[in-house]
């Protein structure tokens, strides 16, 4: 993947922040000082506000101080992507007491966030496939909790469209790549939903299915 997005910071919180999220979602970037020269490949810098005033590009986000890192980089994807549509949408879920969720553009993460409650999951979801249009549409669901995985799908089923395909997925493996950020909860079920919308599933067979005009 060509190299579009860069970090410009000497600030060691907010570098350590953003690589990470970064490099959880495979991600390519390139490390910067605030007064170095931006590459004309560059689409998107990432800097701190105390340092955006040395960063000369026309397109510069600001990650500010205990701010959550995914924000920000959900927002550097959103840019790098711009109106270009996409062949394929997926997102993944991981189920459980916090519901983490991922969505993916053609294999590039654009965004991962959690939810609370089954109802709040199926909102979000019809939400992102209604505002991101593809000729493909997947939502994979884990597996790693059956019962809840069982109602997820079923309310799913009666909320998508038919087109929307719905698929099973081993959650097996998903969490050793987390690392020290294990502890953080929401952030584990984020990237776990991550590795889930990248693996092929068991396609679920779809009964109802909301009818499209």
């Amino acid at each position: 993947m060509k190299i579009k997005i860069a970090v410009a910071t000497v600030s060691g919180k907010a570098y350590y922040l953003l690589v990470n999220e970064l490099k959880a979602r495979g991600l390519d970037f390139l490390s910067l000082t605030p007064q170095e020269s931006v590459p004309i490949v560059i689409e998107v810098v990432i800097t701190t506000a105390a340092e955006r005033h040395f960063v000369k590009h026309p397109k510069v986000l600001i990650f500010k101080n205990d701010a959550d890192p995914a924000e920000v980089v959900n927002e550097a994807v959103r840019m790098i992507q711009g109106k270009k549509s996409a062949e394929t949408i997926v997102v993944g879920v991981d189920p459980g007491k916090t519901f983490g969720l991922a969505v993916l553009s053609d294999g590039t993460v654009l965004e991962t966030t959690t939810c609370s409650s089954i109802e709040e999951t199926v909102h979000t979801i019809v939400n992102s496939l209604t505002n991101l249009k593809a000729a493909c549409q997947i939502v994979n669901v884990g597996n790693g909790a059956p019962s809840v995985t069982v109602e997820l799908l079923s309310l799913l089923d009666q909320t998508l469209p038919k087109s929307v395909a719905i698929e099973v997925v081993s959650e097996a493996g998903t969490s050793r790549f987390v690392g020290e950020n294990l502890h953080k909860r929401g952030l584990r079920d984020a990237l776990s939903a991550v590795k889930i919308a990248q693996r092929h599933g068991q396609p679920y067979q779809r009964v109802k299915g909301r009818k499209t005009k």
